[in-house]
């Protein structure tokens, strides 16, 4: 079996957001960016699955912008071993 997770590049739990001056959105540059804690605990529980023995491969997919690799490495560091 082979699982898939998706993880998301979001701004950090940790960082307090601003709006944008002109009220239309908010503020993106240069501000901390992790990934997002639900898909922290969904590789942390793939990863379980794995070593349980149930899965032979974990597949990581992010969609984004080229920063998203950030992301990716992220959950690579959590114990993946293979980059796609």
């Amino acid at each position: 079996m082979k699982i898939l997770v998706t993880v998301k590049r979001v701004i950090d739990y940790n960082v307090q957001v601003r709006v944008k001056a002109d009220g239309s959105g908010v503020e993106k540059e240069n501000v901390k960016m992790s990934m997002n804690p639900p898909d922290e605990n969904a590789v942390e529980e793939a990863l379980r699955i794995k070593e349980a023995g149930k899965a032979e491969e974990i597949i990581i997919l992010s969609i984004g912008e080229e920063k998203c690799q950030e992301t990716i490495r992220t959950a690579l560091a959590m114990g993946l071993t293979e980059e796609f």
